[in-house]
């Protein structure tokens, strides 16, 4: 299994390693419930250095990007960010990636840890089109990448930050800052809901800068966080994850995502496709937040069924919510159920059991 710069330092912390598409990651520390909640009340912090990190840079790199991705990187400022996703040209999502604008000519993408050979491979078998250079960089084993997230994270960077005042640090933007002496650069972005930072780190000066952060954030009360309580976080939020809500099965319109798709803009891969189904009445299903009435906790792969038993979707995602302490999930459902609090059932064991639409995100925070 491959490593990230930290695996040294979570096996003293006593992690419960897994295998997570190949790499030897931390599912949790303390325990997947009181990572989760210290998140949503104070901070966590998270090792997600198997993420990869593309740099895309030139005179034609605006253009080729903006071939790759369905939103447009023509409104980015240097400096800020934005979330998109990738798809072929019948629609189906090759990846969805965070987008940031590093200077006039550059820009670094963030891209799904399961996906790096795929989208590599993929992003270069576009360079043909482009009539501009463009030079295209894999810099995944350059940078480690810590997410320091909740309500606490804030002040607790503030502490370890030289010259920089982190209230001016927008959501989705990006700033280059120096954490006791080391380069890094500060992204105002995260995959939990709550307010919190990705920390781009250069991978030889990841466990200090990780051992920094918990040293410094004892007062906040600040919990190292594994991958279970990512995940059980991102489900409260309904952010998709691909290889549950999103696949090459599967088109943004339908995962919830069009507000990412830009079909003004001149072309881009999957935009014939994409504006034809919206031509044609939109998504014959759409993914949806399901919520249990009754006791049960829904799962991946189980079965979403009307009042009648008929079914009428799948579930993605699903969990014990540990904020609200009931049962909720992420479904494709057909479209004519996508209405919150339409009664549904769920096919668990050898049960029926009910549920209803809900709406998400099921956790509402303020957001900087």
């Amino acid at each position: 299994m491959k490593k990230t710069p930290l695996y040294e330092a979570h096996l003293r912390q006593k992690a419960k390693i897994v295998d997570f598409g190949g790499w030897a990651l931390p599912v949790q520390y303390s325990g997947v419930k009181q990572e989760h909640l210290a998140v949503r009340t104070n901070v966590g912090l998270f090792d997600v250095s198997h993420m990869g990190e593309f740099v895309l840079s030139g005179e034609g790199a605006l253009d080729y990007l903006n071939h790759l991705i369905t939103n447009d990187a023509a409104i980015l400022e240097v400096g800020q960010a934005l979330y998109t996703v990738m798809c072929y040209p019948d629609g189906g999502v090759v990846d969805d990636l965070i987008v940031y604008r590093l200077d006039k000519q550059s820009y670094l993408l963030v891209v799904n840890a399961s996906n790096i050979k795929k989208d590599w491979d993929w992003i270069q078998s576009q360079l043909p089109v482009i009539r501009h250079p463009v030079d295209l960089q894999d810099q995944s084993e350059q940078w480690a990448l810590l997410a320091l997230q909740g309500p606490k994270a804030s002040s607790l960077l503030q502490k370890t930050i030289k010259r920089m005042d982190l209230s001016e640090l927008l959501s989705f933007h990006l700033a280059k800052a120096q954490l006791e002496g080391v380069e890094v650069m500060v992204a105002r972005t995260g995959y939990t809901g709550e307010d919190g930072f990705e920390i781009f780190v250069p991978s030889r000066k990841a466990e200090e800068i990780w051992e920094l952060l918990l040293r410094v954030g004892k007062d906040e009360s600040v919990l190292p966080c594994g991958l279970g309580a990512r995940d059980t976080l991102r489900i409260e939020m309904k952010f998709p994850l691909y290889g549950h809500e999103l696949s090459k099965e599967t088109n943004p319109l339908e995962a919830g995502l069009g507000w990412v798709v830009k079909l003004n803009k001149a072309e881009f891969l999957g935009r014939e496709a994409l504006l034809k189904i919206k031509e044609e009445g939109g998504p014959k299903r759409r993914l949806v937040g399901v919520l249990m009435t009754e006791k049960g906790i829904p799962r991946q792969g189980y079965s979403v069924t009307d009042i009648e038993g008929r079914p009428i979707g799948i579930l993605t995602s699903g969990t014990m919510s540990p904020s609200l302490n009931v049962g909720i999930g992420i479904a494709y459902v057909e479209s004519s159920f996508k209405s919150p609090d339409t009664p549904i059932q769920i096919q668990i064991r050898d049960r029926l059991q009910s549920g209803i639409i809900a709406k998400t995100p099921f956790i509402r925070r303020d957001k900087k």
